[in-house]
């Protein structure tokens, strides 16, 4: 029997890979973005506080996939940029939430993947603002895992870049592609497809004993330094 799965996002990158994978593997996906994607798309803007999210009375799996790469010093960030990173990542995911907390219960089994980033665990120059936010999604994960269980699993992904449209002008050059990968222990940098089949596994019936994690599929970065 299929599954209905509501991605909030969808329409390129990770979530993209994600839509693609979970209908060819014969799921219901559910997408809800600002541009028109696959499965069963209807326009909605995560940060638009007076838009209606429609979903279904049961729903198996949320993704919530909208973030931000807003590189900057400290200094130079505004309230502005704050706010934006907060109200992407933050308040985005906690409206969507909310929303389908009622849908997820009804399926019995319901399962949440969110977004973080290496960022968090690892100090990183300009990256405060959007540290600050997905830093903010991991307690928030951890929090709902624990009040949602035993009906409702709750996981985080945070990789380090990836090669997707978000990251283009961090990756637009062979030059900046290659000291992108020498900074990694691995010397690479994953894909969409590599992290959409995490996200997958975490939706899945495999990761039944899986709640509360924060995955770190970084290539290295976030725990091993080479000599």
């Amino acid at each position: 029997m299929s599954k209905t799965i509501l991605i909030v996002g969808g329409r390129s990158g990770i979530s993209a890979a994600l839509v693609r994978r979970l209908l060819d593997a014969g799921e219901r996906v559910l997408t809800r973005c600002r541009n028109q994607a696959l499965g069963e798309w209807e326009m909605y803007d995560s940060v638009d506080e007076q838009q209606e999210l429609q979903i279904p009375e049961s729903l198996d799996g949320l993704v919530y996939a909208p973030g931000s790469i807003n590189l900057k010093p400290f200094r130079g960030l505004r309230a502005a940029d704050w706010q934006n990173d907060w109200a992407i990542n933050v308040m985005g995911a906690v409206r969507v939430l909310q929303r389908c907390e009622k849908a997820l219960m009804a399926s019995g089994n319901g399962s949440v993947v969110l977004f973080s980033t290496v960022a968090v665990g690892t100090g990183m120059p300009y990256h405060a603002s959007i540290a600050a936010s997905k830093g903010a999604v991991e307690g928030l994960c951890r929090s709902l895992a624990a009040e949602w269980a035993p009906k409702v699993r709750v996981n985080a992904i945070a990789p380090s870049i990836t090669d997707t449209p978000m990251a283009e002008r961090l990756l637009g050059s062979a030059e900046k592609r290659e000291n992108s990968e020498k900074r990694h222990p691995l010397n690479r940098i994953s894909g969409p497809e590599e992290l959409a089949g995490l996200a997958a596994f975490l939706l899945s019936s495999d990761a039944a004993g899986m709640t509360g994690q924060i995955l770190h599929p970084d290539n290295g970065m976030g725990n091993l330094r080479l000599l």
